[in-house]
């Protein structure tokens, strides 16, 4: 009988300790994860502690020999190094082992590839691996065909390696003026929901947190999760309702990571865009996770690089189930188990009282007749007393800035 079962990549990982490298371990452990997340099998662990790195190489050239010998002793089919390569060592390396050879943000942008779904998704991950390859096409080492892009027209002359980058550049031209119509798109989408009342409600934090976990609670239709790193990576928006009427939109995003490739960064600020103009943001954290603390760190450095650091926020500690005795490093904070039978009521109760922190009080009288209107008021707002008696009804509670105007109608 025939194996028809795809047999994984047999891979090796190194990583280079250098100093004032904080969280080296913490790094390797998760380049481990990223790896078996791409579908790939590690066979072997290897760091070196340098000063600094070989220029050509890396590492020395005694470890370049060591790696050699363990690549043919366990059959490896890959090496997967946590340092970002330049070309010349990339090119180098290859050529001395015999073997594929990626760094850690390669290999993200892979995991990417294998996870985008939406279009503009698979154009933005396109897009950051040909900006990460036009530069590492020094030669013969990288092959064009990989990104799945052809040859543009040919000049007299011209060498090899000019059309391939040229090929490139133009791809990338191209995806860019994609990009540009679907964000036009994703804009109008936007702005109509900004001028919407409803309250609009982000998810954030490091990958495998239990973003999407959340928006399952929280939403109707469900959103896939998996115990996974960028188990998400496709801005989804969903409707919600929080206390009685009151509506929202939470908006999930693609994780963060240590080290998040510049290419990643930039060619998904439209999808990050998302979850810089809502109105308040749910920063999740892996409360499990035993390198929470630099997780949140890594979260909060990028939310202010993305000019995300202002708005407000609720500081949510995840998966508590797993842990024992824990104690938070963010305050002030919530903390659930996202997967208790309370978590959705628990969630609600802490979203609207971080609402009534942040909202203005308001209240309205009305005659018995305009009662009719209340449905009106609570898609609008959080009730907190309702009051009837026979001059009328009395409501107070607390509404957005945004929606204080909105009230003028009520007083009619």
């Amino acid at each position: 009988m025939i194996n028809t079962e795809k047999e994984q990549e047999r891979v090796l990982l190194l990583g280079v300790e250098l100093p004032k490298m904080d969280h080296f371990l913490m790094s390797m452990e998760e380049l481990a994860r990223l790896t078996q997340t791409a579908g790939a099998k590690v066979i072997k662990e290897i760091v070196q502690k340098r000063e600094r790195p070989d220029a050509r190489s890396l590492i020395g050239s005694g470890k370049v020999e060591e790696i050699r010998n363990w690549i043919e002793a366990e059959e490896i089919d890959s090496v997967v190094v946590n340092n970002r390569l330049t070309p010349r060592q990339n090119t180098y390396l290859e050529t001395q082992w015999g073997v594929k050879v990626i760094d850690r943000m390669q290999l993200i942008l892979d995991i990417f590839a294998l996870r985008a779904k939406s279009y503009e998704g698979k154009l933005q991950v396109h897009l950051a691996q040909l900006q990460y390859l036009l530069p590492r096409l020094v030669g013969q080492g990288i092959m064009l065909s990989r990104q799945g892009g052809g040859i543009g027209s040919r000049g007299p002359g011209e060498s090899q390696l000019e059309l391939n980058r040229r090929a490139v550049r133009n791809q990338i031209t191209d995806i860019e003026r994609q990009l540009k119509a679907v964000e036009k798109n994703r804009n109008r989408i936007r702005q109509k929901r900004l001028a919407s009342p409803d309250l609009q409600i982000g998810l954030i934090g490091y990958t495998n947190a239990g973003k999407s976990t959340i928006m399952n609670i929280l939403g109707e239709s469900p959103q896939y999760e998996a115990d996974e790193l960028f188990a998400t990576l496709d801005a989804a928006t969903k409707k919600i309702h929080l206390d009685q009427q009151l509506q929202a939109t939470l908006t999930d995003t693609v994780g963060f990571i240590q080290d998040l490739p510049t290419e990643l960064v930039a060619s998904f600020k439209s999808t990050l865009e998302e979850s810089r103009h809502v109105d308040l943001l749910i920063h999740v954290i892996d409360a499990s996770d035993p390198y929470h603390e630099q997780e949140e760190k890594t979260v909060l450095s990028l939310m202010q690089e993305l000019d995300m650091d202002q708005i407000p926020r609720i500081t949510l500690y995840n998966k508590l189930d797993r842990v024992n005795d824990f104690v938070p490093t963010l305050n002030p904070s919530s903390s659930i188990s996202a997967h208790s039978p309370s978590a959705k009521e628990e969630l609600k109760e802490i979203i609207v009282n971080k609402l009534k922190a942040l909202w203005e009080p308001f209240e309205i009288r009305w005659p018995l007749s305009k009662q009719y209107r209340l449905h009106e008021l609570e898609e609008l707002a959080l009730i907190g007393t309702l009051e009837y008696d026979q001059a009328g009804v009395y409501v107070s509670g607390w509404i957005a800035e945004k929606n204080k105007w909105r009230l003028e109608a009520f007083y009619e």
